[in-house]
């Protein structure tokens, strides 16, 4: 059976720690399926189909690496594409509270779904998407904590 890891996310944006935790995954799974969740109630940064965009580009090379985006809870869409485990990245112990309970939900929700953590990388831990979208909001340089350059989405940052 081939192993497939979903690696659920807002992505917004993309950053070099999410990167690092595919990157690794991929090592660990048949497949990684790196999908951004769109969530209505919140006002993103980068629209969906922008960074859908940008992260498809980033990974054509990589054969076990796909980008999908879902709407709707994250366990139903595990199920839906097949997937056996949820990756998840962990910069510290409040990630790991926070995703303990996520993990706990989901496994509620469908009974076949085993969470896998990472550890982030050291030299990656700091590194959050809200923290990005406030150095970019305020004139800030960001391409270092990214794995593109920030100029491909620009455009349609809001």
């Amino acid at each position: 059976m081939k192993r497939i890891a979903l690696f659920p996310g807002s992505f917004d944006p993309f950053t070099n720690g999410h990167y690092d935790v595919v990157m690794r995954g991929s090592n660990l799974f048949d497949e990684v399926v790196v999908a951004i969740g769109n969530n209505s109630s919140k006002q993103r940064y980068i629209p969906v189909d922008r960074m859908f965009e940008v992260m498809t580009r980033l990974f054509e090379g990589q054969p076990n690496i796909r980008v999908t985006t879902f709407k709707g809870l994250t366990a139903e869409y595990a199920r839906e594409i097949g997937a056996q485990f949820l990756l998840r990245g962990l910069r510290n112990t409040t990630d790991f509270e926070y995703e303990n309970t996520i993990a706990q939900a989901n496994r509620h929700v469908n009974h076949d779904l085993e969470s896998v953590f990472l550890i982030t990388s050291p030299h990656l831990a700091a590194i959050s998407s809200s923290i990005i979208r406030e150095i970019h909001r305020f004139g800030g340089n960001v391409d270092e904590f990214i794995p593109f350059r920030f100029s491909e989405i620009a455009d349609s940052v809001g």
